[in-house]
C-alpha cells in the first residue's frame, strides 16, 4: 500500500498494491499496523457503511463533532464518484479549503479522512456503491450537514444543476459559517 500525504494535515490517499492475474486481481484494503507505521496514525474503526448512488447524486457535506467527530477510510468499489472534503478545523492553514479526487473501482484509490473534516460525493458513473470504515458510532444528535454549494468552497461536482439529485436533508444543510459555529458548540 501506498500512503500520500495530501496538502491538508492527516488527510491521507492510500493506493493499494494490487496482484492481478488471469483469475481477476486481489488487494488488501487496510492493514492496521501497516497504516498506522506509514502515516503515524491509529484509526481504530468500528462501523462499516456501504450505499448505492445513482448519477447526479451528491451526498454531503456530511460530518459528526464533539465527541463523535469521526474519521473515515472511504472508498467506491463500483462506478465512480467524486469525493470531496472541506477542512473546519479551525487550527489548520488549510481551514474552510476543499480537496476533491475521483474514486472509482477502476483505479482502486481510497481516502483517509481525519476529524473535523465535512465529507461528501457526487456520483460520475451511471450507478456506485460507496463503502467507508468509520472510527466512531453513528450519533444523529452529533451530526451536522453543510452546504454542498455554498460559495464560500466554490466546489465542482461535475455534475451539471439540472441533474443534481440532492436528499431533502442535504437541500437545507447549513451554510459554513453557521456550520463551524454549531460544530464547535458540540
Amino acid at each position: 500500500m501506498e500512503y500520500r500525504q495530501t496538502e491538508f494535515k492527516d488527510l491521507i490517499i492510500c493506493k493499494p498494491r494490487v496482484l492481478e492475474d488471469e483469475r481477476g486481481y486481489f488487494f488488501e484494503s487496510f492493514n492496521a499496523a501497516l497504516f498506522t507505521s506509514k502515516t503515524g496514525l491509529k484509526p481504530d474503526f468500528v462501523q462499516d457503511n456501504q450505499s448505492m448512488s445513482f448519477y447526479g447524486v451528491i451526498r454531503g457535506l456530511h460530518l459528526q463533532g464533539g465527541s463523535f467527530a469521526q474519521a473515515k477510510l472511504v472508498r467506491c468499489i463500483e462506478g465512480s464518484i467524486l469525493d470531496v472534503v472541506v477542512d473546519l478545523r479551525k487550527d489548520q492553514p488549510t481551514f474552510g479549503k476543499h480537496f476533491s479526487i475521483e474514486l472509482s473501482a477502476e483505479n482502486m484509490l481510497q481516502l483517509y479522512i481525519p476529524t473535523g473534516f465535512a465529507h461528501g460525493f457526487s456520483v460520475l458513473s451511471e450507478q456506485a456503491i460507496f463503502s467507508y470504515k468509520c472510527n466512531n458510532y453513528y450519533h444523529k444528535d452529533s451530526e451536522l450537514g453543510v452546504a454542498f454549494d455554498d460559495p464560500a468552497f466554490d466546489i465542482d461536482w461535475k455534475i451539471p444543476k439540472g441533474e443534481q439529485t440532492l436528499s431533502p436533508k442535504d437541500k437545507n444543510n447549513l451554510n459554513f459559517e453557521e456550520a463551524v459555529n454549531q460544530l464547535y458548540k458540540l
